[in-house]
């Protein structure tokens, strides 16, 4: 057999909906996991010359860099109601925002809620790394009771801080709300996992169903001061018994979606 002879196949590229830029996380960010799973999500629906992002403040905000579609940032904590109104004006176009902990589950708390309860009919994409990343890894409204922060050197202390935000949980008892999921970055299996939900979400969308929300648990190994390896399995150790992964709303119109 000569090298002419042997045919190559293709079974793994670079979405078209994800930037060909190197990425400004930090290493092990899982950030740059979400981002692609979103992209593969837009390009096999084929709907990224539809789509409109919506940024929060936050390392969330850089999405815009990477994701390839048409983006609007919002200041922070309001991405939903600046995606409410976007995809008022425009209810042909797919609308989703790209939002953190810190963002949405904190000063966006109120407009979260609000979006879900009224049953916008926009995807919210929300990364859980239980902290404040860009700002130096203080203590989010997700930071695990115990968990070591620069705000919180001893632990949080829920006697003093109160228990974390099942932010998914909250957000799947609104009838708005018809998707409310939770899925997970450590490993292969639960990124596939998560990359389902995020297609079932944007369908949702495209079926008029309302509200749909996916978390994804994240690490942030360098506010963690961990190695990568380290915050992953910190994660499944840690994070996963407190957050667990599973599906808290699903509509029966998309409950058999297969892909």
């Amino acid at each position: 057999m000569v090298m002419s002879d042997i045919q190559e196949e293709v079974v793994y590229q670079r979405p078209v909906s994800l930037e060909n830029t190197v990425t400004h996380y930090c290493p092990g960010c899982t950030h740059g996991t979400a981002h692609r799973l979103v992209a593969e999500v837009l390009d096999e629906m084929g709907i990224r010359e539809k789509t409109i992002g919506v940024a929060s403040v936050g390392c969330s905000v850089f999405a815009y860099n990477y994701i390839n579609t048409d983006f609007v940032q919002a200041p922070h904590g309001r991405a939903p109601a600046m995606a409410t109104g976007v995809k008022r004006v425009m209810p042909d176009r797919f609308v989703f925002t790209y939002q953190g902990d810190g963002d949405m589950a904190s000063i966006g708390m109120g407009e979260i809620v609000a979006a879900a309860a009224r049953g916008e009919n926009i995807t919210v994409i929300f990364i859980n790394n239980t902290n404040y990343g860009m700002t130096g890894g203080q203590m989010a409204p997700t930071t695990l009771p115990g968990q070591k922060t620069t705000s919180s050197p001893t632990g949080r202390d829920v006697e003093v801080q109160g228990y974390p935000v099942r932010a998914v949980e909250l957000l799947s008892t609104l009838d708005g709300a018809s998707y409310a999921v939770r899925r997970s970055l450590h490993d292969p299996k639960n990124i596939r996992m998560a990359k389902k939900a995020i297609r079932t979400a944007f369908e949702v969308q495209a079926r008029g169903l309302g509200f749909s929300v996916v978390e994804l648990l994240s690490i942030c190994p360098t506010n963690w001061g961990m190695t990568p390896d380290q915050a992953l399995n910190w994660l499944e150790q840690h994070m996963i018994p407190y957050y667990p992964i599973g599906d808290f709303k699903v509509h029966e119109a998309i409950a058999n979606l297969r892909f």
